[in-house]
């Protein structure tokens, strides 16, 4: 079944009104929100002058300062420097699960749309692409304005085809300009090579990395003879579910999350892992509670 509509709710936006989100310290160039930096040259406000050095840019020296004291000075300025978020939105197959309730991909996008009506409070500019085998890049800008039109957006998105994660962020990688907040969600149900090429390619970035499954997925409800179906492929699968099918299956995904969990440990990224049925805003204040100010 392929959803006409992705119902993706927004009440519980209201709820983070009284949270502040603070991006780490390793990114030194990014700030939590606007904060102000001196600097010399073009600004906002100016704040005084100090002596020329080789550094400064000769267009940047004050002729009327020169005339006056026959010294070379530059204006001083405070500037408001400001956070991208660039938001990785899983929109393969198999987020388009179950047919019945909330679907992965409406989990993610609630996430996805937190993130970024966090950050637009500070009018810091933020972008939610959609990935799958192919890459839907959107440029960051600010406003709510953004916000609305990407909710409308993400709400009319068709889910199709498989996952190509190291790919897909490989070709975005190329999109960053500078370094930035990077949220990558997706149920990671993908080789763990490939999401690990993937961490490691954004590590330079402050990376949060939130899996998004559905319960049924942690633990099998399955049992006896059943036919399993690839969203991704449509590829069948006939099976007997015993007890022990489902103790190996859950070991397996327990392993593959962890070695989700070891790689972003390793780069300094955070992971977090969540089932659809978890609030979202309690899931989406476990992700911010270390970050607050």
């Amino acid at each position: 079944m392929t959803r006409k509509k992705q119902r993706i709710e927004t009440d519980f936006f209201r709820q983070l009104d009284r949270f502040t989100f603070a991006v780490r310290k390793r990114v030194s160039t990014v700030y939590a929100g606007n904060r102000p930096s001196t600097r010399a040259g073009h600004g906002i406000d100016t704040i005084g002058f100090r002596e020329y050095n080789k550094s400064d840019a000769i267009k940047d020296i004050d002729w009327k300062a020169y005339a006056r004291s026959e010294k070379l000075y530059v204006r001083q300025f405070e500037e408001e420097k400001t956070l991208t978020t660039h938001i990785l939105l899983d929109s393969s197959k198999s987020m388009d699960y179950p047919e019945v309730g909330t679907s992965k991909f409406e989990y993610a996008a609630m996430l996805a749309a937190g993130f970024a009506y966090m950050v637009s409070k500070y009018n810091d500019r933020f972008a939610i692409s959609t990935f799958g085998e192919n890459l839907e890049v959107h440029r960051p800008k600010r406003g709510r304005k953004n916000l609305l039109q990407t909710l409308d957006r993400l709400s009319e998105l068709e889910l199709s085809g498989g996952t190509s994660i190291e790919s897909c962020v490989s070709r975005y990688n190329r999109e960053i300009k500078s370094r930035s907040l990077v949220i990558l969600i997706s149920d990671f149900l993908d080789k763990p090579e490939a999401i690990e090429s993937a961490v490691y390619r954004l590590s330079d970035h402050d990376l949060i990395l939130i899996q998004v499954l559905d319960p049924s997925e942690k633990v099998l409800p399955l049992k006896g003879h059943s036919k399993l179906v690839d969203l991704e492929s449509g590829e069948e699968i006939r099976t007997y579910v015993s007890n022990k099918f489902k103790e190996r299956y859950e070991e397996k995904l327990d392993e593959h999350t962890a070695r989700i969990r070891k790689v972003c440990l390793r780069v300094g990224a955070e992971f977090y892992s969540f089932t659809s049925e978890t609030p979202i805003f309690e899931a989406f204040y476990n992700t911010i509670r270390r970050r607050r100010r």
